[in-house]
């Protein structure tokens, strides 16, 4: 773990500044998982359009960074003061300063969840290249969560670069080297690639979507083979505890789909920063080592 010197402060200093980049990005957080969505919507209706031969439809200019921030009930536009990371919110009373419509509390709530992972990813991979990637993974993983939370969707423009910036990264030797990125990333993909086939051929249905087999190969590429046991054992069975939770006190059909993404990142994060004492401590239970 090579050490950013001259970058490194003391340990309260280092925890305000990973709090404050951890709050901003939380709420470009918000901005991304809310326009992302409506974004790939707005682009696929166009496709169809074209291959119906009928006229493109009228789609508001949208991206990222425009239009500004505003408010989605009378449009009004969000000043700097009010757009400040969980304070305005607070201070404002979760309501628009023009029409006072109320503004969702997901706003600070994903902004305080960033920062928080954040610290935690800082408070175990120190202050160094490993902790910078460790926060764009926990960041980029966040993303996905709600995006498949909301839409049941694992974008492209998401998955596909984490993938190819994982494999970048470990020729750096950032978490994994090259050949274990590499192999990652295939056997990531491939390993849920044939549940989904062995899945359907049994049942005539599809278990899981393509999101979830680039979400693990993106996972793979990142922090190697050697995790992707563990990833996949946490996910399942969180998935399945929270699913028959789901089922036996909320009442959900056992038909009615369930996102497996936030499961696969939440144990890639886990993997991410305790893997090696999670494996380590069931290889001494087990006798193996």
């Amino acid at each position: 773990m090579t050490t950013l010197e001259g970058l490194a402060g003391s340990a309260p200093l280092q925890m305000l500044s990973v709090s404050i980049i951890g709050l901003m990005v939380g709420s470009f957080l918000n901005v991304v998982t809310l326009r992302l969505p409506r974004m790939l919507e707005l682009e696929w209706a166009a496709q169809c359009a074209e291959l119906r031969g009928e006229p493109l439809p009228e789609t508001p200019a949208l991206g990222l960074a425009r239009p500004a921030s505003h408010c989605p009930s009378c449009q009004s536009p969000v000043h700097a003061l009010d757009n400040i990371p969980i304070v305005s919110w607070l201070l404002l009373r979760g309501r628009c300063r023009t029409c006072h419509a109320r503004i969702s509390a997901r706003y600070p709530i994903v902004e305080a969840v960033t920062a928080l992972l954040s610290l935690v990813t800082w408070w175990q991979l120190g202050w160094s290249t490993t902790a910078a990637a460790g926060l764009v993974l926990t960041w980029w993983l966040i993303a996905l969560t709600i995006i498949d939370l909301d839409h049941q969707l694992l974008p492209d423009n998401l998955t596909l670069p984490g993938v190819w910036l994982g494999l970048l990264l470990s020729l750096a030797g950032v978490f994994v080297g090259p050949t274990e990125a590499i192999i990652g990333a295939s056997a990531g993909y491939l390993a849920l690639w044939s549940v989904y086939q062995a899945f359907r051929l049994v049942t005539g249905k599809e278990g899981m979507g393509y999101g979830d087999f680039k979400l693990l190969a993106l996972l793979g590429a990142w922090l190697g083979w050697q995790s992707l046991p563990l990833v996949i054992i946490l996910s399942s069975l969180v998935g399945a505890v929270v699913g028959m939770a789901l089922i036996a006190g909320l009442g959900r059909h056992r038909d009615q789909p369930i996102p497996f993404g936030p499961y696969l990142a939440a144990a890639g994060w886990i993997a991410m920063l305790w893997g090696d004492r999670i494996t380590g401590a069931y290889l001494r239970f087990s006798g193996l080592n």
